[in-house]
């Protein structure tokens, strides 16, 4: 009954002894961390502060610096010496703003507050005159630089820039010096809370000592020879050594399941710091064709074979490693084969003072062989559309050629042999004769009839008035009935939406040349007898469908002969049509017509 009641005694006093020691180190804990966190927000607060007054006196340096710079640019001469020195301006324009606005408005990413003193306010206020007439003069001063104009008030802009200067510099001095004062005042109230928390800490130890740890010296010593009798020391060890001895069991399981693993799924090995291979995966030997039983081979003599390789493979290893090494490798294996690994490198320690490498890679040689064939491909491809533009330019080049010698011809066998008639009928008039020459001017009368209309024909294929006078409605509607006259073919138009816009005229043309272009095929290579043309819009697209009853034709089997003059012909269509970012859609039935649709937006 005695023993029963002097273990419970024991219980209770060492419940008691857990919460006064809990309640001192909680204490003491709260006071510490409490101290640290204000001194950790103090030495931030003081880092941000030194930044601060570091890009201040920087902004100084700035200014200076930005001035001399206009100064030198004021007397360049030399073009490309002046484009530098602009680029020069305009990078520490963009510096010195950077900063000003920082310490303005704050800034996140470099510590700087938003809010400031009323002083520091103030003098940034009085600041904002002088920088903003700096920015404004320099990036006129620039302006006029790059265009060489205003020369006499290039000279006012350079004495504006110097002047504010100076007072720029003297208000910064004024800012760096104030956040300096501020500064140097969180330092004194940082000192003093230190020490008052100091002194609170000891004021707390000191308590600590007299109220809790002396009243209860004896109860501990008491506490600890009983909790530390044998009979609990055995029974403690006993248990101990049984779970480090099942957790050694766990552990050599786990680490031969590694192994397993490692062998049979990874590339791996382990070398020494000199390159001496000390041991091989399972999957990386049979890779390699190596041996895993062999040793005092090197690291490059396991991977290949060729003797420049291995050069490059052991010069890896030696300057890589003690910080490790990660990249792609290319080796010849012994069977001749390109091998293409992602190796990786890794120092690892195993004792004090001895380390090894750990190297892992992963086969990619499929990737590579994937990359260059898609490489091979790209190149092929550009290669084909570089011969496909040489096609385009020189047929575009031709049929200019050809369009200017039918256009001579028409001046020269229709124009010109009337004009030449027309110069001798009237050097042949004899006035006496007044009726052979009545008859004689009825003839010239006809005759420069037919020469104002050969003219009027040869400047409609070259540039219609009506397109220029009143649209590309009015023109196509001319061009159908011009077209329909000359050839015999019924060719009609109709504006289905009544669009009568005015579109830019590089629009306007290129949609007047593709819409004849487009009819001319039709009349050429269809065999049509009807060829409708139809103009309809909305509010973003303006659509224009040429239609013919002719003998069509397979659109693929065509695209595909690139070189033929059907298939050239589509793709001018499709690359002038590109140039006033419009599209082109072709549908064809052999033997029952084509539809060839322009859309452009508006």
């Amino acid at each position: 009954m005695k023993k029963k009641s002097k273990v419970s005694f024991d219980k209770i006093s060492f419940i008691k002894l857990r919460r006064m020691y809990l309640f001192a180190l909680i204490t003491i804990a709260i006071t510490v961390l409490l101290s640290q966190l204000l001194i950790q927000y103090n030495l931030n607060s003081q880092l941000s502060d030194s930044k601060i007054i570091n890009i201040s006196g920087k902004q100084r340096m700035l200014s200076q610096k930005l001035t001399k710079e206009v100064l030198i640019l004021n007397f360049i001469t030399d073009s490309l010496h002046k484009e530098k020195q602009i680029d020069r301006i305009s990078k520490t324009i963009s510096q010195w703003k950077f900063n000003h606005y920082s310490l303005v408005n704050g800034n996140d990413s470099l510590g700087f507050p938003k809010e400031k003193s009323p002083i520091l306010a103030k003098h940034f206020e009085n600041l904002k005159p002088n920088f903003d007439i700096i920015i404004k003069a320099t990036n006129t001063f620039l302006a006029n630089k790059k265009q060489n104009i205003n020369d006499q008030e290039n000279q006012k802009l350079v004495q504006t820039i110097l002047e504010n200067e100076t007072v720029f510099l003297s208000k910064m001095n004024q800012i760096v010096s104030e956040y300096d004062t501020e500064a140097l005042e969180k330092v004194t109230l940082q000192r003093k809370t230190e020490y008052g928390i100091l002194a609170f800490t000891l004021l707390v130890l000191f308590l600590e000592f007299l109220f809790i740890f002396k009243p209860t010296n004896k109860k501990v010593e008491l506490l600890i020879s009983n909790l530390l009798s044998s009979e609990r020391k055995a029974l403690k060890l006993a248990q101990d050594t049984e779970i480090i001895s099942e957790a050694k069991e766990n552990s050599v399981k786990e680490l031969k399941s590694l192994n397993y693993a490692m062998e049979n799924t990874l590339l791996y090995c382990r070398i020494a710091t000199d390159g001496t291979i000390i041991h091989i995966g399972e999957k990386f030997a049979k890779l390699l064709q190596y041996n895993p039983f062999l040793s005092d081979k090197k690291f490059g003599q396991v991977l290949t074979p060729i003797e420049k390789e291995q050069i490059i493979i052991d010069r890896i290893v030696l300057e890589n490693h003690r910080r490790g090494w990660q990249g792609e490798l290319n080796i010849t294996t012994r069977n001749e084969q390109t091998l293409w690994l992602d190796l990786s490198m890794v120092p690892v320690t195993i004792k004090r003072d001895e380390s090894e490498l750990l190297i892992i890679c992963f086969d990619i040689t499929e990737r590579k062989k994937a990359v260059q064939e898609v490489e091979r491909l790209n190149a092929a491809n550009i290669a084909d559309k570089l011969n496909q533009q040489k096609v385009i330019s020189s047929k575009i080049v031709e049929n200019q050629e050809n369009e200017q010698n039918r256009i001579a011809r028409e001046i020269h066998d229709g124009i010109g042999q009337m004009l030449t008639g027309l110069k001798f009928s009237l050097e042949s008039i004899n006035l006496d004769d007044k009726e052979k020459a009545t008859i004689k001017i009825e003839y010239l009368k006809k005759l420069a009839l037919d020469i104002i209309k050969g003219v009027r024909t040869a400047t409609f294929n070259l540039m219609p008035p009506e397109l220029s006078d009143h649209g590309i409605n009015s023109a196509l509607a001319k061009l159908t009935q011009e077209l329909s006259k000359l050839t015999g073919k019924n060719i009609l138009f109709y504006n289905k939406t009544d669009f009568n816009s005015r579109l830019d005229s590089l629009i306007e043309i290129n949609i007047y040349r593709l819409t004849q272009e487009a009819i001319n095929n039709a009349i050429k290579y269809a065999d049509s007898t009807h060829i409708i043309v139809q103009l309809s819009h909305s509010a973003t697209l303006l659509s224009i469908t040429v239609d013919d009853n002719g003998k069509g034709f397979d659109i693929n089997a065509v695209e595909k002969k690139r070189n033929s003059e059907s298939g050239m012909g589509l793709l001018f269509m499709k690359e002038r049509i590109q140039y006033i970012n419009g599209r082109v859609f072709f549908n064809s039935i052999p033997n029952e017509g084509t539809r060839i649709t322009f859309n452009i937006p508006i």
